[in-house]
């Protein structure tokens, strides 16, 4: 099958394909559908869980898509063409492969990066009983990530303010403020929330239920768009100790980037998922990477974000700035080009036989 077959033109298609191509790998499935919301042509809205291998597994491989939404294209691709190509005869005897589709399906089905409350689901898996972290460095910039208008002078005035502060502070001085996650706008950026999402909840369920109790170490590969150079799949590592740096880089090569370090492509975030699966399964040795893929320059995916995230904030759009700002959101994290979706298919299979293989030893 060519590899662009792996890939869809909206959720409804990905995920056919998805459980078409788990079904015939012959895999468990497990469903979980999202309460009281539904896609645009009124279809449901779940996450899906294909695992093949060893019920009684003492390693597993998981490879995730569509933790921010729209960028679930990439990733259901990604694991289509796993099951195609059928990745998993190459599991070894102790172990198994968990793909899950579009851990947020309600952004994936509407081309939003946020959930149906506006979460970043990556901002989402702080301890929820402790006080929320800081946001003072996203409030600076808020009124000027989602200005009064967007085709006029309050927003030609806030593209102003915005470089102005790139410029004497730096872009990763920007990027961190705005992207690092914050607590107190829901209706802006990279927003965490206040409470557990029904995604994160169902995570928990996931780890209970599909993954097996007896898994000792836990490989994920969280397949994410927008950053970096177009094609290039950047391994970014989100570990809490000293050894996982050090194994990430034994696993897939001297090119792992280290979240915690500021040397990738994604500035340091808060509330990320690797630290609520440690929080559910706190015995697991977690190599945790964040797969990035690059589509467009930053700032134009930033602009397609603030775009949104304004359409979204604010009443009044037609119809025509309203599809412009899908096109363009769709375009900031999915490429149709073929030399795209080979260089996302490749980088994945690549990574994860890579992982199978040192989930062996």
């Amino acid at each position: 099958m060519p590899i662009a077959e792996y890939f869809s033109r909206d959720y409804a298609a990905a995920r056919q394909r998805f459980l078409s191509a788990a079904g015939r790998a012959g895999a468990a499935l497990a469903s979980y559908e999202l309460p009281g919301q539904v896609g645009p042509a009124g279809e449901a809205l779940a996450i899906d869980v294909a695992r093949l291998g060893d019920p009684a597994a003492r390693s597993a491989l998981l490879v995730i898509s569509g933790t921010h939404g729209i960028e679930g294209f990439a990733g259901s691709g990604g694991q289509v063409g796993l099951l195609e190509d059928r990745l998993h005869e190459a599991l070894p005897g102790s172990a198994c492969l968990l793909l899950l589709h579009a851990l947020n399906p309600h952004g994936f089905a509407w081309l939003r990066r946020v959930n149906e409350d506006g979460v970043d689901l990556n901002r989402n898996f702080v301890d929820f009983s402790k006080p929320l972290p800081p946001s003072a460095a996203y409030e600076a910039l808020h009124d000027w990530l989602i200005p009064g208008d967007w085709e006029g002078e309050a927003r030609r005035a806030a593209d102003a303010a915005l470089m102005s502060f790139a410029q004497t502070h730096g872009m990763p001085a920007l990027q961190a403020a705005v992207s690092s996650g914050q607590y107190t706008r829901p209706t802006g950026l990279f927003y965490g929330g206040t409470r557990e999402s029904w995604s994160a909840r169902t995570l928990a369920r996931i780890f209970t239920e599909v993954l097996p109790g007896t898994v000792q170490r836990l490989a994920v590969l969280d397949v994410h768009t927008g950053l970096g150079p177009a094609g290039y799949g950047e391994p970014i590592l989100d570990g809490s100790q000293p050894a996982d740096r050090e194994r990430a880089r034994r696993w897939y090569g001297a090119d792992v980037k280290d979240l915690s370090t500021g040397e990738s492509v994604s500035a340091r975030l808060v509330g990320t998922m690797a630290r609520g699966i440690e929080r559910v399964r706190p015995q697991l040795e977690l190599t945790f990477i964040g797969l990035e893929f690059g589509t467009r320059p930053t700032l134009e995916v930033l602009t397609a974000l603030r775009a949104d995230h304004w359409l979204h904030a604010r009443s009044g759009a037609d119809a025509a700035l309203r599809s412009r700002i899908q096109r363009q959101m769709r375009e900031a994290f999915y490429s149709e080009s073929p030399a795209w979706q080979a260089a996302v298919y490749g980088r994945t299979a690549d990574l994860a036989f890579r992982a199978l293989r040192e989930l062996a030893c």
